[in-house]
This record gives structure tokens, sequence and C-alpha cells, in this order.
């Protein structure tokens, strides 16, 4: 076959050949387009028929030759590899179907669960029931998110994953309203309690399983009346606000409060941590006085001090066996777009559980050095250092006057210390008293804008900031590196994306490369013929 035929011929093979591939991946549950199939199938056909027609006395002539025969022999040889090829494929399919097997190549394990979805499966003793309710079209990133928290664990199943607008009865089934139900909707069970998530992801997921794992409700005080960061209210929600910090302590399942302690007198019986976060006005004597006596009968304190803050509650940290530097750290070579007085700290203590598992930076601004007093008596672990090359400026006033700063004799060299962490021994005896004393817990960093609403949510700032709590509270099995969606450099697809993607990677472009061949060949024996 010669001329025009021969094109129309290896054209028609080509569309043929790729109908039947795609009809293929749809047999192993590929999504492809069908109209893709039969058009490819048809115009193959067409085109094949029509080479045949243009080239009939030619065919008679190759058939009474010895050609035929070497063709047939040729041909019998690509259908049998042809079948083979297809029987490995079927079996690579049904042995990928059976046996799940998942290796996650990328830079920041960005498609494997975090460290604390991980502890909270593995910590499951009951089976966690999730019912998925989604359009087609946004269905594929959700499953592809519980397949792997059910790759994870056998306690993880997801019981119903349907189409709401063709299963209406599974809205009746488990009471979701169309309010509920929106775009979508997860509704994750254990036992007899459960919960509806709307936006899906790892960290409204493994959230939710946290609420439901825990019976018992911890209540976190944050003290106010001294300019503190605020949890509520319009300050709140601006750049130095902590909403988001008391937003993460939520998602713990913690109950958050605000302690306004000289109204109070003292700390309330329910307080399990109470969080000083960046106080700038000076405490009254019996505030003072209170602290000191919930950290004696067991309480936990956590206390964020920024450089120069006019408070007195340094008084009180240094008697309890903490050294508060007068000073700024300064680190010129590993700092936030060379901002010296905004460094990463990326050394850590890999023996304390609040920072054992940490690999990667956190970043603090205008962070003074906190040390512990080994002559105090109280058991304290220095958390967090800052770079080699960073060093704790002592001379403020020259400093913030002038803006300069020089590594000097009085000044503390690098690592500096910038977080710690221990147990003290106070008196819990008020006037009068003769309560029994127990150890209390202590966390002191030196900046209070690391868990501030701009920074908390950069690198492991969160992280930091949350298992500190969850250490004041003894909760240890919570402590972990958890998702952080917005460290994931990577394009997110809808499923309508996806599949127009698939579609031209695994057919269009091929197809197209093979018909520019075909061509090419056509041409070049067109030109020699």
């Amino acid at each position: 076959m010669t001329g025009l035929p021969s094109l129309l011929g290896a054209l028609g093979l080509v569309a043929l050949l790729f109908g039947l591939v795609s009809f293929m991946f749809a047999l192993f549950g590929i999504p492809t387009e069908l109209g893709w199939i039969m058009a490819n199938l048809g115009v193959g056909t067409v085109l094949l028929a029509t080479a045949a027609a243009m080239n009939v006395d030619g065919l008679r002539e190759r058939m009474r030759s010895g050609e035929a025969k070497r063709a047939s022999r040729y041909g019998s040889t690509a259908i049998l590899t042809t079948l083979l090829s297809i029987g490995i494929l079927g079996m690579l399919g049904f042995l990928a179907e059976r046996y799940h097997v998942r290796w996650d190549w990328s830079e920041q394990k960005v498609h494997s669960l975090s460290d604390q979805t991980e502890k909270v499966l593995s910590g499951l003793d009951r089976d966690v029931e999730v019912v998925a309710l989604f359009p087609p079209l946004d269905a594929r990133p959700i499953r592809d998110l519980l397949d792997r928290y059910e790759y994870v664990s056998d306690r993880f199943r997801v019981v119903e994953f349907a189409d709401p607008n063709a299963r209406p009865d599974l809205l009746q089934k488990y009471q979701i309203t169309p309010e509920q139900l929106g775009n979508g909707v997860l509704r994750i069970s254990l036992g007899d309690e459960s919960v509806e998530v709307s936006k899906v992801d790892e960290e409204t997921v493994t959230n939710a399983m946290v609420k439901l794992s825990r019976t018992s409700e911890k209540t976190v005080y944050f003290l106010e009346g001294h300019n503190e960061r605020a949890i509520e209210g319009e300050a709140a929600s601006e750049k130095n606000g902590y909403s988001r910090a008391a937003e993460a302590l939520r998602n713990e399942n913690y109950n958050v409060e605000k302690l306004l302690l000289a109204a109070k007198g003292d700390v309330p019986d329910d307080a399990d941590v109470v969080i000083i976060a960046g106080p700038t006005r000076l405490l009254l004597s019996q505030e003072r006085s209170a602290l000191h006596r919930y950290l004696g009968r067991g309480g936990a304190v956590m206390a964020l001090v920024d450089p120069r803050a006019k408070t007195d509650l340094l008084e009180d940290l240094e008697q309890w066996g903490v050294e508060i530097g007068d000073d700024v750290v300064v680190d010129r070579q590993l700092a936030v777009f060379g901002r010296a007085t905004t460094p990463f700290a990326q050394q850590y203590s890999t023996t304390h559980e609040i920072t054992r598992d940490f690999r990667e930076t956190t970043l603090f601004n205008m962070v003074r050095s906190v040390r512990a007093n080994p002559d105090s008596g109280s058991s304290f672990s220095e958390i967090v250092f800052t770079g080699a090359e960073s060093w704790a400026e002592r001379d403020l006033d020259r400093f913030f006057s002038e803006g300069e700063a020089e590594l000097g004799d009085d000044d503390l060299a690098g690592p500096v210390s910038i977080a710690i962490a221990g147990t003290i021994e106070l008196s819990a005896a008020a006037d009068g008293d003769d309560a029994e004393s127990l150890p209390g817990r202590l966390v002191v960093v030196g900046d209070a804008d690391f868990a501030s609403n701009e920074m908390v949510d950069a690198y492991l700032n969160r992280d930091l900031f949350v298992n500190a709590v969850n250490w004041l509270l003894g909760d240890i099995e919570a402590i972990a590196v958890r998702p952080n969606t917005s460290r994931a450099s990577r394009f997110q697809p809808t499923a309508e994306q996806f599949q127009r993607i698939r579609m031209l990677s695994l057919f269009v472009l091929p197809q197209l490369l093979a018909v520019l061949g075909v061509f090419t060949w056509w041409s070049r024996r067109h030109k020699n013929g």
C-alpha cells in the first residue's frame, strides 16, 4: 500500500490503537471521555475502510504473493504481543487494587499524613466511621485524602462515599440538612458522637477526630488587664492579635477563656493553664501573689515576654529560676529577608517533649534571651535556640537610638536560648493557710509576636505554641508536628482541571506525536518513492 492509502491506513491504525487503549483505561476505572473513545474508534474504522477501498487491486495482488504470508506471520506475532501486554497490564491493575503501597517522594512530604495525624490514628481504640457526600467534580481530592487515612489505620473506615444528588436517602438517614450540605459534607463519627465538616483538609479532619476522642474538656485562660495580646474583640483580629492562636487551641478541644485576675482575686479552680501573652503594664501585687499560689498548687503558666516590656512579671520569673535578659537577639546570617532582629531558630532540645520532633525552623520578631538559672533549684530545660552567628545585644540604648549593634564583651554570644520549659516548687499557701504544695509547670518565651496572627502560621510557630500548651496540660500524646498547608508549594487543581490535564498527558499529546510521526514517515517514503 503506497501513496495516499498508506497515509490513511497508518492514521486509521493510530486512531484505533488510541481508541482501544482509552477503552482499556476506562475498564480499569480510570475516568476517560466516552466521546474521545468513540471518536477514535469511528475515525480509525473510516480511515482504514477508505484506505482499503482505494487500494483493492493492490491488496488482491499481495494476497496472491508470499508477502501476505509474511504479513500474516508478523501480524500474528504483533497480536500475541499486544494480548500479552494487555494481560500484564491487567495483572498489574489487579495487584494494585488488591495490595496498596504508597510512596511520597515530594520534598515536603505533602502527600503524606502529618506526625500529629498518625499519632491520633494510632491512639484510636474505637472505629471512626466516615460518610462523604460530595458531587463528582469535588470528590477526587477528598477521596485521595481519605485513602491516606484508611491506609494508615484500620480503625478509620469510609462507610459511604456518594453524590448527594444521586443518594438523597443518605441525607435523610444521617439527618443532614441542606444548610449543612452546602457544596458537600463529611460526617465523622466515633461511637455515638459525630461532627460534620464542610471544609475538608487534613487539619479539619484530624481536629474533628481529636474533639471526638477527648471526653474531658480542659480550660486555658488568657490573662488580660495589662495590655496583653487580645483573643476576642476587634484587637484580636489585628496582626498582633491572638485570635488564631486561640482558635488553634480550640481545635485541640480546649476551652479558651479570658481572665481578669484583679476581679477574680485568685486563679479559678478550673484553670488548667494560664497564658500571659505580652504584658506591657504592671501587675497588682495581689495578682502576682495569685499566680504564685496557682503555681504552688500544681498550676501551669506560659509567659511570653517581649524585650523592654514594662512589666514587673520579670521579677517573679527571676524568683522562679528564669534568667530573662534585658537584650535583643541579633542575627545577620539567619534572619528573614536580612532583618537581623527577626531571626530564625533551627536548634532545639532533642530530649524535651515540646521540641523533640522539630526538624525545621521557627520565626521570631524582637526576641530576648531566656535561660535557666542553674542555682535556682528549679528543673528547667532550654528548648529553642537562635543561630550560631547570633548574639543577644545588651547595649539597648545605642541599639534603639542609633540602630547599631555589634557583638561586644558584655553581649551573650550565640546560639542564644530564647525559650525554656520546666517544673518549679513554690508554696501554695495564702496568709493563714497550710495548703499542700505541688510542682507547677512553667514555659517562658522571650517573644510574644511568634504566636500572633501575623506569624503563628509561619514555619513551626503554631506547633511550638500548641505543643507548649499540650505539655503544660500534661497531654504529652497530643504533642506533634501538625499539618501546615501554607508550607506546601503545589498546584491544587479542581477535579475538572485534573481530568483535563490527565487527558492531555495520557491521550491527546501522545496521539498528536503519533500522528506527526505518521506524517513524517509518509512524507519521507513518498519522497523516496
